[in-house]
């Protein structure tokens, strides 16, 4: 049962974007998905409240602030969407779960210096070894200096930026419906499905 971890100290840079989208992904191939929120805000929750009766099922995993327990047996796949300012030991929590980390970052430099101690944090955790850890640009534009400078941040950490994806307002206008990318005609988000094939090839290896 992979547990996918969707994390980032910095609060506001996508984590609740991602981590529905990508458990929209697995549900679309059919999995036994679970969708767990660890963040006070519950952002990820609201989105399975919205969610439509017709849409592809999504189980909620009932967290605790203070507990992070495993997901039920029946489950096959897991997403989990983790607060803000995640360290200490319920990041230890999170890791003694985790399979794969996906780290959402947008192209602002206060976002890369949070990030850059969060990073430093996971590497030297005692599970480094074992996790499989992604990067995902948030709503970036490649034509601005600042997707640059991202970019160049990450290079510098030697880590894979799996996709960089656009500021468009279909994940808006999604998320306001209880949906993802992956629930709708992909015709009418055909930019978007592109940007993450990477993500996607990622989440099945």
């Amino acid at each position: 049962m992979p547990i996918v971890v969707v994390a980032n100290p910095k609060g506001g840079v996508g984590k609740s974007t991602l981590s529905t989208n990508v458990a929209g992904y697995f549900a679309s191939q059919g999995h036994a998905v679970m969708l767990g929120d660890a963040d006070r805000q519950q952002s990820s929750q609201l989105w399975l409240r919205l969610r439509p009766p017709q849409a592809r099922p999504i189980g909620t995993w009932a967290l605790s602030h203070d507990l992070i327990a495993r997901p039920p047996r029946d489950t096959t796949h897991v997403v989990l969407d983790t607060p803000a300012g995640l360290h200490g030991w319920r990041f230890k929590d999170v890791l003694k779960l985790a399979d794969k980390v996906l780290v959402p970052l947008q192209p602002s430099i206060f976002d890369i210096y949070a990030t850059r101690d969060f990073l430093d944090e996971l590497a030297a955790s005692r599970r480094a070894d074992q996790l499989q850890l992604g990067i995902v640009g948030m709503r970036m534009d490649a034509r601005t200096i600042a997707a640059d400078k991202l970019l160049e941040f990450v290079a510098g950490l030697g880590l894979p930026v799996l996709a960089s994806l656009r500021d468009t307002q279909n994940y808006v206008h999604l998320a306001a419906r209880g949906l993802s990318l992956f629930d709708i005609a992909p015709s009418r988000v055909e930019k978007d499905l592109l940007q993450w094939q990477p993500v996607c090839q990622w989440l099945d290896a």
